[in-house]
């Protein structure tokens, strides 16, 4: 019946579920799991877990290695919650905040043996709905049944898996024109992804040849540095400058992706500042938050120029793994232009470990 909700409709609705700290129902081959992010969890929830059974926090290796504890499932560690651990040992646990002030949160026991499939699930979804990567997993019965009794969201693994790993088609909304300071001839374009994610933009500048390689450029979203001038990064100025070159040749195109931090979401961002603040660069940073060097999707950078009907860019970046995700998709890259803007004595650390650990040319 298509009034029923796809899988792809249930995962929106199980990212709302856990930033609102509702639990989800996850459902396996053999077992089934109740999940909360365990920065939304709160006493009495946790109260009702530990009626359910001896529930577990799930965290990623990155995580792990931090708090010293055993990932034995490669990617993932189970942390089996004391029977007196507080709401406050549990966010501890998620959120690195604290580390420094209080390193001794052990010894952790980590669980080992069955499945850690439910928990990669958990935790795939806190991170796309932009949550730190940590969920607090307790067993429960018949999965069905239980989210039919508590009117909870239930996801299917076998159903989620594939949807999580591949990105969503993205649809134009609409466009309209857009005069700027850099160009009267603007024109921007909305797009939608199908999985009720975060929307994206292409700007577009003036009417650019579609049988030639188009001046573009994959621009992450960054609300500190595009819209209040921070100056702890370069991206402020990267924006303004390709907007402005666009503006001088009379053609080019701006994708704005809707991936802040590095894919991990403004708050997470803002944790990560936090920590640098106590002396870890960037990557440090993400790996104690729990999340990878980079969890952005620059392939939607080559879906949206398909959309608008180029082939072949010649791309403003510094980072070579936009060229080589651009080539490996189907977009040619006939020129890398560089784009070296916006140094300043706040990010210049910064601008060193993005040429050092991310490869960035600069």
């Amino acid at each position: 019946m298509s009034l029923l909700p796809d899988i792809n409709e249930l995962l929106a609705r199980a990212r709302a579920d856990l930033r609102m700290g509702v639990p989800l129902v996850l459902e396996g081959e053999t077992e089934a799991m109740l999940a909360v992010a365990a920065e939304a969890l709160t006493a009495e929830r946790l109260d009702d877990l530990r009626a359910l059974g001896d529930p577990v926090i799930a965290i990623t290796a990155w995580r792990a290695q931090t708090l010293k504890a055993r990932p034995y499932d490669g990617d993932v560690a189970r942390v089996v919650i004391p029977k007196d651990a507080d709401l406050a040992w549990i966010r501890a646990l998620a959120d690195p905040a604290d580390d420094l002030i209080a390193p001794m949160k052990g010894p952790l026991n980590s669980q080992r043996g069955g499945s850690a499939a439910l928990a990669r699930l958990g935790i795939a979804l806190a991170k796309s709905a932009r949550l730190l990567p940590a969920v607090v997993l307790v067993p429960v019965g018949d999965a069905a049944r239980f989210a039919a009794d508590h009117g909870l969201t239930r996801i299917n693994h076998a159903q989620a898996v594939p949807h999580l790993g591949e990105r969503s088609p993205i649809n134009e909304v609409v466009h309209a024109r857009l005069p700027m300071a850099a160009s009267e001839a603007g024109r921007l374009h909305i797009y939608r992804p199908e999985d009720g994610a975060e929307e994206h933009y292409a700007v577009e500048i003036g009417r650019p040849d579609r049988s030639k390689p188009v001046l573009a450029r994959l621009h992450s979203a960054c609300f500190t540095g595009d819209v209040m001038g921070s100056l702890k990064c370069d991206c402020g100025p990267q924006l303004h400058a390709a907007l402005e070159q666009m503006g001088a040749e009379g053609a080019g195109v701006l994708l704005y992706l809707n991936q802040e931090g590095r894919g991990i979401g403004l708050a997470n961002k803002m944790r990560a500042y936090s920590l640098q603040d106590q002396g870890f660069d960037t990557v440090e940073a993400n790996h104690r938050l729990g999340f990878e060097d980079d969890e952005r999707d620059f392939r939607l950078g080559a879906d949206i120029l398909r959309a608008l009907g180029f082939s072949s860019v010649r791309l403003l970046t510094n980072n070579p793994k936009k060229i080589a995700m651009m080539e490996k998709t189907g977009i040619a890259v006939a020129e890398r232009v560089p784009l070296k803007v916006g140094e300043t004595a706040f990010n210049r650390q910064y601008l060193a470990t993005k040429a050092k650990k991310s490869g960035h040319l600069l």
